[in-house]
Order: C-alpha cells, then structure tokens, then sequence
C-alpha cells in the first residue's frame, strides 16, 4: 500500500525477491502508478500538469518532462506536504549546523553542489532515505566477497568520506545523518575535501579507513599521493562518486590502494538511481527509478547510441515527487547482457567529466578539484550562476552573473576572497583571479560548465 513504512531488511528483502524472480518491471509500473497517483492528488503544481492525463497511468511516457528549473520555479506548489516552502527550506540550508538534521522535524534537506552552475532544494522522505540505505547494502554485497567482508569487519569497518563538509549536500547531509547513530558514530568519518592535501593525507593515516569513498577527481589525487609513499591506507573497496573517470583512472585507483574500484551513478534528485558493476556499467535500479535515454525532443534514444539527455523518475519519494525528470547528462544505455550476469538494464554515462585545475610551482603540480570550487562559491550569498576559467597556467577568470537585487561588487569580492583562500590553502598565492565581464557561457548542449580547466580553454 503506498504510504506504508517499510523498514530497510524489509526493502532489502524486496530488492531481492525482484532481481531473483525478473519482476522489476511489474513493480515498476506499479510503483509508478502510485506516485502519479499520489502527486497529481496533493501536489498543486502536479495537478496542473497531469490534468489532461486518463485517470489511469502507468507508462512514464504519457508523463510531461520536468526539470529542475521548473520544479523550483513552483517550488511551494511541488510538494505534496504544504508546509514545505522555499523560505524555508533556503533558511533552513543557510544554516551549516543544521546539515543532516530534521527539516520540519520529519525530512532530510539537500541542495545540489552546482556543478551545472545553478543549485536546488530536494527534500527527502524517510522512505527515500529507507530505500538508499537498502539500495546501497544490496549493491554493496554485490561488490564483496567473505574475504573483503572479513578484512572490512577486521579494520574496524572505518569509512572515510573526502565530500563538501560546507553545506547540505547529499553525501555530507546523509553521512551526517548516519553519524546521528551511536554505533556509527566512530565507523563513520567526514573529511573536508577543502582541506589541502597534505593535511587530508595526514588525517586518512591516522584514521585507517577500510571503505574509502568521495569525489572522483580527489580520490585521483589521492591515489598518486598512495604512489608516492606519503598516503599508506588499505581500503578494501574505493568508491569514487560526483564525477566520470577514465579507465585508466580506475585502473591507477585499483594499482595504488590495492583494493576493489567500484562505482555508482546517481544524483541528489535519486541516489538510488543504479549499482555499479565491476566491468564498469550501472545497472538500473528499476524496480525503485526508471531511466530513459532521450534524444532532444525527448523521442527514444536506442541502446548502443549516446543520448542527448536522460529522464528519470525516482519512485520513492513521496513529499518532492521526481518524475520525467530532465537530468541533463548523456548516457548510452547496454544493448546486450552485461557479463557480470545482472539482468538490470545497464547504462555508461558520456557527461559529468573530471575537470581538475593544475598549476605548476616549483613543488611540482598542485591540481584543484571542481566540486572543491562549486561547493565553495555555492555557500556564497549573492550568486546566481557562476564559470571559473583557467586562462592561463597561473590565471583564473572569474564569471558571474548575481541575482536580481544583490550588489555586484560585494558579491565579487566574496567570490574573490574565497577562491583567493581556498589557493592560498594550497600554496597558490600566485594565481591571479580576474573579472570577466562576460557573463557564464553555455556549452553547445546547454550546460553551463562551471569549471573549465586550461585544457579545455578556448
């Protein structure tokens, strides 16, 4: 019955019982059913889309697409619990404090980390979160075998996360909420990925994690700082997440820590949204999201061809619903099994690439992380879109666009203040940052690339 509260073994348990018996696709349409159901009957800004719509759905593809300009837009007349506002939500992100607490005393609030330049609100039920938990252990086991679990249970089952500790975003607000509990308390451990390297590096060793898990282009970072000798951890299974990596760097991470690599596609709207496999394709989750690959006019793209954009419709989440949403990046899906033997319909992703900044000093290459920027200038009041540009091997041009209302010149000297720090951080003293005049530039799919390295720089 929708509305119920399952209980994470109880997911779980479901999760299985549909891989096992090949169901996915008829709790699919059930699920989806429900959450049309539901969404049309108490969310105001559903109702209005989904009037024209039979009473009866079940096929995503009858379903107008939204997207994350839309949604916020009407942020107030999207959820289905009344109470849920914009003001409040922004006043409640304001606050670092409150980074995995209880919104309205029953959710979890996250906003994005704006690596497409334009951050929102999600709010998250306690089914939703219920679901990524299950979603995760289910994936989880699927990458372990007795000897990796006994060696995590021998380290203490220690899980280091490097994400944003600035802000709600969705790793940091649910390890946050993880912490909350007695038992994980000490299991569990965030590290800030603005802290310079050599203290992060520090910090690992002492900690000794078994699981280590954070954005791609860090755990890169990271991975030659293991080759040098300076990092010795042993983690039994390294997840990088936020970004798309090459093989290679795959390979490296697996070379350098010794460990198992594996991966997961999702994002802040579902995180549950696939489990990676260990020959690189992220199945589907389809009993609890669907994924439709879609060319520009939202036609069908076939398997085996990149997508101009992906739709996805997280089945979970009853208070924000998320439905035939524009995710924005570009996925090709599998058009043969997967050798891994799951049967879920399996995906790569062409968007969301690394782009790390590198600047030569006299110590050698000192390389910045995206997401360590994004979720810096995020945290900045005034800003409505943003694109840091590497000019040159020692410049960054800066552009910007404020919102309505706010004063240019304050908002630029906090950006500038900030990045100046963040370099500063890191012994990069000599960067110049400069004033573009220029606003943001979209990219010829639409996106605007909020960190665009020297490589790339035209």
């Amino acid at each position: 019955m929708f509305g119920m509260k399952e209980s994470v073994p109880q997911l779980l348990q479901d999760a299985r019982r549909a891989r096992k018996r090949h169901e996915w696709v008829a709790v699919q349409r059930r699920r989806l059913a429900e959450i049309v159901e539901h969404a049309r009957t108490c969310s105001p800004y559903y109702r209005d889309l989904y009037s024209g719509l039979p009473p009866d759905v079940d096929d995503s593809a009858s379903l107008p697409v939204t997207d994350k300009k839309a949604l916020m837009a009407h942020y107030d007349h999207w959820a289905t619990d009344r109470e849920v506002t914009l003001a409040r939500a922004r006043a409640f992100a304001a606050d670092p404090q409150l980074v995995g607490g209880r919104f309205l005393d029953r959710y979890l609030l996250v906003t994005t980390s704006g690596t497409t330049g334009n951050p929102a609100i999600f709010v998250k039920d306690d089914r939703d979160i219920a679901v990524n938990y299950a979603l995760s252990m289910q994936m989880m086991g699927s990458w372990l075998d007795l000897a990796d679990i006994t060696r995590i249970v021998a380290g203490g089952g220690r899980m280091a996360i490097v994400a944003a500790t600035n802000g709600h975003f969705l790793v940091s607000a649910g390890a946050a909420r993880m912490r909350a509990h007695r038992l994980q308390r000490k299991a569990i451990r965030l590290f800030s990925v603005h802290t310079p390297l050599g203290a992060l590096v520090e910090a690992l060793n002492r900690f000794r994690p078994a699981l280590l898990l954070g954005y791609g282009s860090v755990l890169s970072m990271l991975a030659a700082e293991q080759e040098s000798g300076r990092l010795h951890i042993a983690p039994v299974v390294v997840e990088p997440a936020g970004e798309t990596l090459t093989s290679d760097d795959y390979a490296r991470m697996a070379r350098a820590f010794e460990a198992k690599v594996r991966d997961t596609y999702g994002a802040s709207e579902c995180p549950f949204l696939t489990e990676g496999c260990a020959y690189g394709w992220y199945h589907v989750n389809s009993d609890w999201a669907l994924v439709e690959p879609v060319e520009a006019d939202y036609s069908p793209t076939p398997p085996g061809r990149p997508s101009h954009t992906v739709l996805v419709t997280n089945l979970a989440n009853q208070v924000q619903p998320i439905l035939r949403y524009d995710l924005g990046d570009s996925v090709l899906q599998r058009p043969d099994p997967c050798p891994c033997g799951n049967p879920l319909p399996a995906i790569r992703v062409q968007g969301r690439v690394a782009n790390v900044l590198t600047f030569t000093t006299g110590r050698g290459e000192v390389v910045i992380a995206p997401l360590m920027l994004n979720t810096l200038v995020d945290r900045t009041p005034g800003v409505q879109l943003y694109q840091i540009v590497q000019t040159s091997p020692a410049s960054l041009r800066i552009r910007m666009r404020p919102l309505p209302g706010a004063d240019p010149e304050t908002v630029w000297r906090a950006v500038r203040d900030g990045i100046g720090g963040l370099l500063a951080d890191h012994k990069l003293d000599h960067v110049i940052l400069e004033r573009a005049e220029e606003p943001p530039q979209q990219s010829p799919g639409g996106k605007y690339r909020t960190v665009i390295p020297l490589k790339d720089f035209a």
